[in-house]
């Protein structure tokens, strides 16, 4: 489902109108990789159960621990590289992860090489899977839990959010579970990424809530 369409251009605020005729949040006015990756997967909620969604939502977390002091270009041109390496994000693969596999990683210069984030990746992953012993659906109800009652309209990229009490809390929680860099803006953007909370720009056509 899309938002409505925009009113009169003076109604666009920060978003930009493509020479399709399509309002897009302003860092995906372009054609290319990050205007396709805006229109089919950002900001859309996670489905299915089980472990698909563990999986989803784990790949989406050590993405967003990657970009960190990076641009988000950069990790989606690498992000095939990063699937084949961490196996797909299976956390169960993972999680057995040795000196072998990080020596391999540190060596490999088709992903982002910075050791501690390869060190909190697979920390992460043993994080995910206690909390899997909890529940098949326990990690992605825990962040799901801290959607907002009210959602951010922003119609300009000065209004976007880039942390939340939310998030912060999420931080937190995530923190407290064993996970690693899962600082608040971190868990923002996890939140961004997969529709938790909906920061498309209110004229955007694929604003949702």
């Amino acid at each position: 489902m899309t938002g409505p369409a925009p009113g009169p251009a003076t109604d666009l605020g920060d978003a930009v109108l493509g020479e399709d005729g399509v309002a897009r949040c302003v860092w995906a006015a372009r054609p290319g990789p990050m205007q396709d990756y805006h229109d089919t997967e950002w900001g859309v909620p996670v489905a299915g159960r089980g472990v698909e969604r563990e999986t989803a939502y784990f790949e989406r977390l050590t993405l967003e621990a990657f970009q960190s002091g990076l641009s988000w270009a950069t990790i989606l041109a690498k992000r095939p590289a990063f699937r084949h390496v961490f196996a797909g994000f299976d956390a169960t693969v993972v999680a057995g992860f040795g000196e072998a596999e990080r020596a391999a990683l540190m060596a490999d210069a088709r992903i982002v090489r910075n050791g501690a984030k390869v060190d909190a990746t697979v920390a992460n992953a043993r994080a995910v899977l206690e909390l899997r012993a909890e529940g098949p659906d326990v990690f992605a109800d825990l962040l799901e839990a801290y959607a907002p009652d009210d959602q951010p309209r922003p119609r300009t990229v000065a209004e976007t959010p880039t942390t939340s009490a939310g998030s912060l809390a999420l931080s937190k929680e995530l923190k407290r579970r064993g996970f690693r860099f899962v600082g608040p803006t971190t868990a923002y953007a996890l939140m961004e990424a997969t529709g938790i909370v909906d920061t498309h720009l209110v004229a955007c056509h694929r604003r949702r809530l």
